[in-house]
């Protein structure tokens, strides 16, 4: 966890209501970009609930990360739109030029995949994101040079 900003430090924004589990999980996670073994038991300690009841809300919902990104994070969409547009072959070709399946994180750190409901870029169909970027009219060619561009 970060010194600068303990995970006390959010804490002490929430009550213990029950009610406050998702958006505890939420903030936790977007400071440190998942939720760590000793975040899911200080969230449980907090709410006096059991680890077992944090981790079965949180893996329950397809937003929260057990394993930190990779220092590049690899975003596909899979709405309706970028589906329609190939998004699977796109998943594939990543899959197959990083070893990843969705939600691994490479063993050297590099990259990490994630698959994504919809970024509300339909128009840009089919997308990824990279590094909070977003690239729009994505092929499986693409795909595999911005991933080459990023080793």
């Amino acid at each position: 966890m970060s010194e600068q900003f303990p995970l006390e430090a959010i804490l002490a924004h929430y009550g213990q209501e029950r009610d406050n589990l998702i958006p505890l999980l939420q903030e936790v996670q977007e400071r440190f970009h998942f939720l760590s073994p000793e975040a899911v038991q200080a969230v449980a300690d907090h709410l006096e609930l059991s680890e077992n009841d944090v981790y079965g809300v949180a893996t329950f919902y397809a937003q929260f990360r057990f394993v930190p990104p990779g220092l590049h994070h690899i975003k596909v969409c899979e709405g309706t739109a970028c589906h329609v547009r190939g998004s699977d072959r796109i998943l594939d070709a990543i899959s197959r030029s990083t070893g990843l399946k969705p939600g691994q994180t490479s063993d050297d750190g590099q990259f990490s995949l994630e698959r994504v409901a919809c970024f509300g870029s339909c128009a840009l169909a089919p997308v990824v994101v990279v590094d909070d970027k977003v690239y729009g009219r994505m092929t499986a060619a693409k795909t595999n040079k911005l991933i080459e561009d990023k080793k």
